[in-house]
């Protein structure tokens, strides 16, 4: 540790101790972890069938591609911590759970923000595949759907998850261009929210 470093770890040491003396209010630390994940099959029967394409010819399927991608962060958005407050703090409200959670997709490339209610451009919704979402361990909240042949052939620019078409609290938003999905393929689209 240089000379420098070290007087400004004294300085922070000394701040943080002037605070708890004076009776003022040290923050806390938390971090957040969000991953998107998109896994891509040119059919049903190839993802029944778990094939995994050799990449030049899945960047020719996918139109430029990968067939399996990850993408990182989001904004949590005010209106989807508000409603996980009112759960975490009462019985009302609607859950995120297999019965409700829906991820979805959308065209618009305008950057998230937290006021953002809802996918703002050609939003496809789609439930939960069996058994998901998946909690309670690891810290970590995971939601998986599936876009069928015939679900979400469009252009997905933007991702979210929303706690069904009624109540329709937005958890979070992210943009990243991901491609066009084309009739016929299959891509499975998962969120991980970890807390620590």
């Amino acid at each position: 540790m240089s000379l420098k470093q070290w007087r400004d770890f004294i300085g922070e040491v000394g701040r943080a101790y002037d605070a708890m003396r004076k009776g003022l209010r040290v923050n806390e630390v938390g971090l957040i972890k969000k991953q998107w994940t998109i896994q891509r099959w040119n059919s049903d029967e190839d993802r029944e069938a778990g094939r995994i394409y050799v990449p030049g010819l899945a960047k020719e399927m996918f139109l430029g591609m990968p067939q399996f991608s990850i993408f990182h962060g989001n904004v949590l958005l005010n209106e989807g911590i508000n409603a996980l407050w009112e759960k975490a703090c009462s019985s009302s409200g609607t859950l995120w759970d297999n019965t409700n959670a829906q991820l979805g997709t959308g065209t618009s490339s305008t950057g998230e923000a937290a006021t953002d209610t809802d996918l703002l451009a050609a939003g496809v919704w789609k439930g939960m595949m069996a058994s998901f979402p998946t909690y309670g361990t690891s810290q970590k909240a995971t939601w998986k759907s599936e876009f069928l042949s015939a679900e979400g052939n469009q252009s997905w620019q933007e991702f979210s998850v929303r706690n069904g078409n009624s109540a329709n609290k937005n958890l979070n938003r992210k943009t990243s261009n991901q491609g066009t999905k084309s009739s016929g393929q299959v891509w499975e689209l998962t969120l991980d929210i970890t807390l620590s």
